[in-house]
């Protein structure tokens, strides 16, 4: 797990994995709002936990197709061969 951090982000807070599980809540919380906790066992870093990346999905934007769609002339007549199969006895 590598430990580089940008500069200017806040050290990270290094907690043992039994005071995380006695107080997962409040580091949850601590999560929540922006801090990233790494919990070690026995001095060894076992987990970084942090809020996860913003979404980088683009927000749709009504319109921004308007023009590029088309459709055919026929779009909404049945093909004769699906006609033609549902009219048939089974």
């Amino acid at each position: 797990m590598s430990e580089h951090f940008p500069d200017n982000a806040p050290s990270p807070q290094k907690i043992g994995v039994r005071e995380f599980r006695g107080n997962l809540t409040a580091y949850l919380r601590q999560v929540r709002q922006g801090s990233t906790i790494l919990v070690t066992s026995h001095d060894q870093v076992v987990a970084e936990l942090r809020p996860p990346a913003p979404s980088y999905r683009p927000r749709r934007q009504p319109g921004a197709l308007r023009g590029r769609i088309r459709m055919s002339e026929d779009f909404d007549e049945t093909p004769s061969d699906i006609l033609e199969s549902m009219e048939r006895d089974l």
